[in-house]
């Protein structure tokens, strides 16, 4: 597998570390997954270190996800979301030897269901890719650049917070938000920070306390700055070095980055779109933009590497890109867009049907990238 360690890349995106793994050079292992709200079956359980894909069909009546999970600390190696109902999609993952989770699990609530899957070592010969090596090590610095810049205006806007300057702490939302948005995936993979940052009024189980961007958010646009307002700042700081610092030991794999760019394009389908994750300020263009920014970033570091492989794809993707960019420049007012509520029933179904247009597409880049 290609494996490179964030912290292996200083802040000016300088290597310093080596490839940690290679390739293998074998055939691929598909898996197939059958999955409703009550069942979650795998055809095996056990594969060898390397490609595996799963292929996932959906044979209930709600929308699905399946999750491929790190079983010491829960966090997310891979994922596919908005598997409607009757249909499959199929999830392309390297992965090294240990222990993982997969978990099955239905978009509108209900507990998942999980299971153990284990990955064996490999004896097949390896290979290694400069250009793979220079696409991971490009997009580690990208990610490292985000993380850190989102450190440093994470604690401009607390500071606007506990000053109780709600004007400037407003106007300091969305721009430090993106930086967020443009690497979620990768932060998204530690699972117990994630909900701490950017969960929504009611993600939450029952008797967990809601922190991070979106209490804040609803203190800023609707109840007003409280007595509670200077500690959701202060812990928001704190998570948000937590993360910055959890970043510098992911192991990216080609793949993971590829999932990663379809993820992006899901989160832009199930919250941007909709306008549910913004809800209180309607600032859901800036998040939309910056999950775009997100995996176009993906695609231009693994440029080289799909020319090489799929070129035809790479000019769909290049295309379909381009034409969503363009419908979201005709929304942009001043450094930022307008706000959500402005756009009526017709912008709205138009950027939809765009999004979708690079998203399936998207879909196959994690395979087309290991060809």
């Amino acid at each position: 597998m290609y494996i490179r360690t964030l912290r292996a890349v200083t802040a000016a995106g300088a290597l310093i570390a080596t490839l940690a793994g290679c390739a293998p050079i074998e055939a691929d292992t598909r898996v197939a997954v059958t999955q409703d709200a009550s069942t979650c079956e795998l055809s095996q359980t056990t594969v060898i270190a390397g490609v595996t894909t799963f292929a996932i069909t959906n044979v209930g009546d709600t929308t699905a996800e399946f999750y491929i999970l790190r079983t010491n600390d829960g966090g997310i190696v891979s994922e596919v979301e908005n598997i409607t109902a009757g249909l499959s999609r199929e999830l392309t993952v390297e992965l090294s030897e240990g222990a993982y989770t997969y978990s099955c699990e239905q978009m509108d609530g209900g507990e998942p269901l999980r299971g153990e899957l284990t990955v064996t070592a490999s004896n097949a010969a390896v290979e290694t890719d400069p250009t793979v090596e220079k696409a991971i090590a490009d997009y580690t610095a990208f990610v490292l650049s985000e993380a850190e810049i989102l450190q440093q205006k994470t604690s401009e806007f607390a500071a606007a917070v506990t000053a109780g300057d709600e004007e400037l702490a407003r106007a300091l939302y969305a721009p430090t938000r993106v930086h967020w948005e443009r690497i979620e995936p990768v932060a998204e993979s530690f699972g117990d920070i994630d909900p701490k940052i950017d969960a929504r009024e009611g993600d939450l189980p029952e008797g967990t306390p809601w922190t991070g961007w979106h209490a804040l958010e609803k203190q800023l646009w609707i109840t007003g700055l409280d007595g509670t307002s200077a500690a959701l700042a202060e812990q928001l700081v704190a998570d948000t070095r937590d993360l910055v610092e959890r970043i510098g030991t992911v192991e990216l794999t080609i793949t993971q980055m590829g999932n990663g760019a379809k993820e992006l394009l899901d989160e832009v389908a199930t919250g941007k779109v909709t306008g549910e994750e913004e809800r209180y300020s309607h600032t859901d263009l800036w998040d939309f933009e910056a999950n775009i920014f997100g995996a176009q970033t993906v695609l231009d570091v693994t440029r080289d590497v799909l020319a090489a492989n799929d070129p035809e794809l790479l000019a769909d993707l290049d295309a379909a890109f381009a034409a969503l960019n363009a419908e979201l420049d005709v929304h942009r007012s001043g450094n930022g867009f307008v706000l959500y509520t402005e756009l009526t029933t017709d912008e709205v179904a138009k950027l939809a049907a765009l999004v979708e247009s690079v998203s399936e597409p998207l879909a196959g880049l994690a395979a087309a990238l290991i060809k």
